[in-house]
């Protein structure tokens, strides 16, 4: 058997048909309850403050130990995504969220609730990186930008199910049961996941040429239901280094610097305003009750935004896409804090949710995974989520601080200025990945003194 796969340009020549949406099942799904469970806490917490299970402090150690499990786990499953594989790690970090996941629904007392927590998190961080990673590995150049698009919106569509879902069963079987949920959930996948091949641009990139060469005839076999396939392009003639140093020498240090302010923009975003949404509207005056229905519907900005981001990454490009969604996020940012009427307040926040979640779309799922070559995509991506999910620790202060000193207008301000920040770092530093095979931006990583964006 030949052991020249060249699986880079032989996947970006496939049709999509049933393997990529095969595909797409078995990670989408678990990425699913990675979004339901982050975005439990906020269902589950009221619950057991209310009933004295828990104390305010004790929940704020809940969140915090939620963002550094997420942290650590983003940080190892790079490392272990680039040493062991694609499939190995992401069916551990499953089995590790799904386990701890279904403690935690037994546990005697908070202390051992936020130690379970800690551990789903380090799962929950993991998921994130590796299904992203190893999606953009499989899908062809010229509609990556939509598949991975798709796969936000799985994730993102967690929050108003999560919602949903706890109105009914917390208030019939207790908070205990969403944890059932999300660890059975977990676990289901886990076992379906057994058939998730690995990723044959990883197997050749560490050298195991003969497994690449058999998954890749398996693969085409799949995809081409008797069909001729195109001819591949050429493979790549030289190989990037799997060295961790040369992430932060040129030029993948662009690259991580851009990931870097990325991440930490959207994610300050998505923990510093959106999910202080209900208290922001406590404090302004609004009832419990008016405060989860006008966060409710701004939840339904977060599918509408992350699909918009979909279609749009490979029409429009990446660079574009961020660079339009963040201006328009500045924009209604502005105008947000000066609305009073209870009518507009919640419509303009549903206006400045669905731009948000375009981004969540483009830099979680799309841009990030791209930016950095097979050898060690894993690794760059868990470095530059390590530092997204690290400026979650601290949010939570900064949030606190503004808003007593400013209001939602102080809030606002400084998500506004991440924002000019990561625009003018896309525009300057950024690359444009649209239509182009991983191999030839990698092509891209190996030329000298490239620190711009590539023509």
């Amino acid at each position: 058997m030949s052991t020249s796969v060249n699986a880079g340009s032989r996947l970006d020549r496939l049709p999509i048909g049933p393997f990529h949406r095969r595909i797409m099942f078995l990670i989408g799904i678990g990425m699913f309850f990675d979004g339901f469970d982050i975005y439990l806490a906020g269902t589950v917490l009221g619950v057991t403050l209310k009933s004295g299970f828990s104390t305010l402090p004790q929940n704020a150690m809940f969140i915090s130990a939620t963002f550094v499990g997420m942290m650590l786990g983003s940080f190892a499953t790079g490392f272990l995504g680039d040493r062991y594989g694609r499939r190995f790690t992401y069916q551990f970090n499953l089995l590790v969220f799904g386990l701890a996941s279904l403690a935690a629904a037994f546990a005697p007392n908070m202390a051992i609730l936020i130690a379970c927590r800690f551990v789903m998190g380090f799962g929950l961080g993991a998921e994130n990186v590796v299904g992203y990673s190893t999606m953009t590995e499989f899908v062809p150049a010229k509609t990556r930008g939509k598949w991975l698009g798709l796969m936000a919106v799985c994730v993102v569509t967690g929050l108003p199910i999560s919602l949903l879902v706890a109105s009914i069963v917390v208030p019939e079987f207790g908070w205990r049961a969403m944890f059932v949920l999300g660890g059975v959930g977990a676990l289901i996948v886990w076992y379906l996941r057994k058939s998730l091949p690995e990723s044959p641009r990883w197997l050749e990139a560490v050298g195991r040429t003969t497994e690449a060469e058999a998954l890749m005839q398996a693969i085409e076999k799949e995809a081409a239901q008797g069909q001729p396939l195109p001819a591949p392009a050429a493979a790549a003639t030289v190989a990037a280094s799997s060295e961790l140093g040369t992430l932060f020498t040129a030029p993948l240090l662009s690259r991580m610097i851009v990931g870097s302010v990325c991440l930490i923009t959207i994610n300050t975003l998505l923990y510093g305003f959106v999910t202080w949404l209900p208290v922001f509207f406590i404090k302004q005056g609004l009832t419990v009750a008016t405060s989860f229905s006008y966060s409710l519907i701004m939840a339904l900005g977060a599918p509408i935004g992350s699909a918009i981001g979909a279609l749009t990454a490979d029409r429009w490009g990446r660079k574009p896409t961020i660079i339009g969604a963040s201006l328009i996020t500045v924009v209604l940012g502005i105008i947000y804090p000066m609305i009073s009427d209870p009518m507009l307040l919640p419509a303009v926040g549903f206006a400045l949710t669905v731009p948000i979640y375009v981004l969540v779309a483009l830099l979680f799922g799309v841009y990030i995974p791209e930016l950095f070559p097979t050898e060690v995509r894993l690794r760059a991506s868990g470095i530059v989520n390590t530092l997204g999910r690290g400026a979650t620790i601290v949010t939570p202060f900064l949030v606190v601080m503004l808003f007593e000193a400013r209001g939602v207008a102080g809030v606002m301000a400084l998500m506004i200025g991440l924002l000019v920040v990561q625009i003018v770092t896309v525009w300057a530093l950024g690359i444009e990945p649209r239509h182009r095979s991983l191999e030839e931006l990698k092509r891209d990583d190996t030329a000298p003194g490239v620190l711009k964006e590539a023509s």
